[in-house]
């Protein structure tokens, strides 16, 4: 049983839940993530949810999403969760939106999540799972930015609202990682 980190308006852990119980017509707040991973000639990884998820089936998103278990660092939910949804293993995997939240519903499921997002490289070929990932792709980060902001986009709501907030963070982060350093504003998740 997926258990998930309830939270209250501030955003602190104020219980536990068991995942399939969480995300209805209404869902409460909790703590999720989402992770976009990149290869080494600046492509993103992007994926299509499964037909078989109970949220967002079939819908366009970034590389990876999930939620940390109780007391589970979101570094470590990010490595667990790529590793299991695409058997690949995140390198230098960077926080660069820590705060970010949203609301959004689809076919009578509501999302509700403070949801950190994370950057990272990915130097292995994906194997995805089937009852995870339908299909992925490597897009252009400017493709990405377009079809974030095309009107009809195919891209799952949360996408859709951190793409534009991210554009600077990854412009940094890609040169930063070009250049061995730090990306300004970026943190090392552990």
């Amino acid at each position: 049983m997926e258990q998930v980190v309830l939270l209250d308006p501030e955003g602190r852990a104020v219980g536990a839940a068991d995942k399939s119980t969480v995300h209805g017509a209404t869902t409460p707040l909790h703590l999720g993530f989402s992770c976009y991973g990149f290869d080494d000639a600046g492509r993103v990884l992007v994926t299509q949810r499964s037909r078989l998820k109970r949220t967002f089936p079939l819908v366009w998103t970034n590389t990876c999403c999930g939620h940390p278990a109780p007391g589970e660092p979101v570094a470590d939910a990010v490595r667990r969760r790529m590793l299991y949804e695409l058997g690949v293993r995140p390198l230098d995997l960077w926080m660069v939106l820590p705060d970010f939240g949203y609301r959004a519903s689809h076919a009578g499921v509501e999302e509700n999540e403070r949801c950190p997002v994370l950057v990272c490289r990915i130097a292995e070929v994906p194997l995805a799972r089937p009852d995870e990932v339908e299909t992925w792709t490597w897009w252009s980060w400017s493709h990405l930015q377009d079809e974030a902001a095309r009107s009809g986009s195919a891209l799952s709501p949360w996408a859709r609202l951190q793409v534009p907030l991210l554009a600077e963070s990854i412009t940094a982060w890609v040169a930063a990682e070009s250049a061995h350093t730090r990306p300004a504003g970026a943190k090392p998740a552990r």
